[in-house]
This record gives structure tokens, sequence and C-alpha cells, in this order.
């Protein structure tokens, strides 16, 4: 019977777990960002994220000084790597941001659809990562719900076809390297990566608001509509936004790129269903099916990820700062002997 006795840090131990709390927890803040930009006027994308990174920052500091983590110690290389990392994620979301001006949300959201389909190929390309012919069938429904689901206007031009794929191969990137980075050779903590992301991020975040001109408007708007309700939810905002951050390098971490890819895109439908809830909108028969075909897509790639993961795992190969050594791969061979 001890074998059944709960424990808080068995739970927290479980992928399943953090998958499901970054699961709801991207959702909320997805809702919540529009309720933000709607309610109270707040349509400054590049601000709301400099928040974002900012209580990232000083959330992760407080965690530091109250040793809930301890900063591994980095040579220059980590550095750069770290450095290079920050404008990944800047980068994507200003493509992210450019890109939505050029097409239209429809298109924007299939192709970001396919972000599962390029960090395949990434993996398969640089880390010689192998996936089964079920784990690629299962991605179908996926990407084809999203396409359904999104189903309208599909106007874009040539520029803006161009950024929008280029976004999603960097949103796939990105989530490959952060997976890489926490469990590779550096193998950092989540609070680490983020304590270290953050201040990087924020600054970039402010410079690209100055060069857009959003600066000026978001110092305007301080001074004339600034009172302690928006304050209150800018500051609920990017608490959340810690938080969603904390749980997702952690999912990352337990879990897989691919797996977080996924979980992406069936939060972008269920995120449809509660914006029509919300927001009093209207869905056609196309866009239910879409819906149902991402919702049943997303359980079957979970099945199958599950099942896989009862057999033999196998290690990824590689000697470079993201991958593991040799003396790694020999180390671990040894525990799963003992």
């Amino acid at each position: 019977m001890a074998t059944l006795k709960p424990s808080n840090q068995g739970c927290l131990e479980s992928s399943m777990v953090w998958l499901l709390l970054y699961f709801f927890l991207n959702l909320g803040l997805t809702i919540y960002n529009k309720v933000i930009m709607a309610m109270f006027q707040f349509p400054f994308p590049w601000a709301l994220t400099a928040i974002h990174t900012l209580c990232g920052t000083i959330g992760s500091y407080i965690f530091w000084k109250l040793d809930i983590f301890k900063p591994s110690k980095l040579g220059e290389k980590e550095n750069m790597v770290m450095l290079m990392f920050s404008v990944l994620y800047t980068i994507n979301i200003a493509i992210s941001n450019v890109s939505l001006n050029l097409v239209t949300v429809p298109f924007h959201q299939v192709v970001r659809a396919m972000t599962p389909v390029f960090t395949v190929m990434l993996n398969v390309m640089f880390l010689k990562k192998n996936y089964s012919a079920m784990t690629y069938t299962s991605l179908i429904p996926v990407i084809a719900g999203v396409a359904f689901a999104t189903f309208g206007d599909y106007n874009y031009t040539g520029m803006g076809f161009f950024l929008t794929v280029l976004g999603t191969v960097l949103a796939a990137l990105k989530t490959v390297v952060t997976n890489r980075v926490q469990v590779g050779r550096l193998k950092l903590h989540p609070l680490d990566l983020l304590l270290r992301m953050s201040p990087l991020a924020f600054l970039q975040t402010v410079f690209y608001s100055y060069l857009t001109g959003e600066m000026e408007l978001v110092t305007e708007y301080f001074k004339t509509s600034l009172n302690f309700n928006v304050f209150c939810a800018l500051l609920l905002n990017g608490v959340i936004a810690f938080f969603l951050n904390v749980v997702s390098f952690t999912a990352n971490k337990k879990t897989s790129a691919l797996t977080m890819t996924v979980a992406g895109n069936v939060k972008q439908v269920l995120s449809i269903v509660l914006a029509v809830i919300i927001f009093d909108l209207s869905i056609t028969a196309m866009n239910g099916l879409g819906i149902l075909l991402t919702l049943l897509g997303g359980a079957w790639y979970s099945n199958v990820q599950l099942t896989e993961k009862k057999n033999k795992s196998k290690l990824l190969p590689g000697d470079s700062l993201l991958g593991l050594d040799k003396n790694e791969h020999e180390l671990s061979n040894i525990k799963n002997q003992q």
C-alpha cells in the first residue's frame, strides 16, 4: 500500500501535470491578453511583452534569493548561447507581430499550425532524432483541424507569406532550443533559464517598442489613462506570464519540443471556443469540425507518446554545446544497466 501513497513531490515530477498546467495557463493568458487590450484600450503588444519579461526578471530574481534554485556557472560560450536564445525569443515575437499585419488572421493561424512539422524537421535534421510512423500520422488531424477551425479569408501578400512561414520556423526553433538547453549539456533549471533570458529579452523588447514608435504612445497612455485598476490588471497579467514561463520551460524539459507544439495547437482551437463563449462570436460547421479534429488529434498524439514512452528511449547523439557528449551517454547507459 505504501507505493500508492500520494506525494506532492511525485506529483511535481509528473510531466503530465506540468503539461496540463502549461496548457491552462497558456489558454488563460491568451484570453486575458485579449481582455486587457479590449477592456482597457491597451493595444500595445510590445509594451505588454515588456511587462511580461520584466515580471519574469523580477520573479526569477526573487526565487533565486529565496534559494528555490541556484544559478549554474556558465562560461563565455554558454553565455553567448543565452544571448542568442534571448534574441531568438524576441525576434520570434517581432516576426509574428509584423506578419500578422500583412496577412489575415485565418491564414496566420493555419501557417502557425505547421509548427509541429517544422519541429520534427529540425529535430530530424540537426539532432538526428527518429519518430515513429504513428507519430507522424497523429500530427495530420491536429494540423488539418486548425486549418478547418480557422477557415475563412485566406488573403496574404508575398512578404506576409514569407514572414509568416519564417515566424513559424523560428517558433519551432525556439521550442527545440529551449528543450536542448535544459536537457542537453547545459542542463539549466527552468528558473535559471528564465533569470538569464528575461532581462535580455526585456531590453530588446523595449528597444523594438522604441523603434516602432509604440513607446511614445505608451508614455501618453500612462499619462492620461493609467489608474489603479489598469495598474493591477497589467501587474496580474505580468505575474501570470511569469508563472506561465516557469511552467512552460519545466513542461518542455519534462516532455519534448514536439509535444509542446502539439499542445500549442490544441490550445489554439480551445481559445476559439472560449472566444465564442466570452465574446459572443459565431462559428460555422466547418470551424466546429476543425475544433473536433484538433482535439481528437491531440488526444491521439498523447496516446501515441504515452505508449511509446513505455519502450526503451533512445538517447540523442551529438557532442555540441546544446547536445549530450559521449561521456554523458556512457554514464546514462551505466545508470540504466544498474
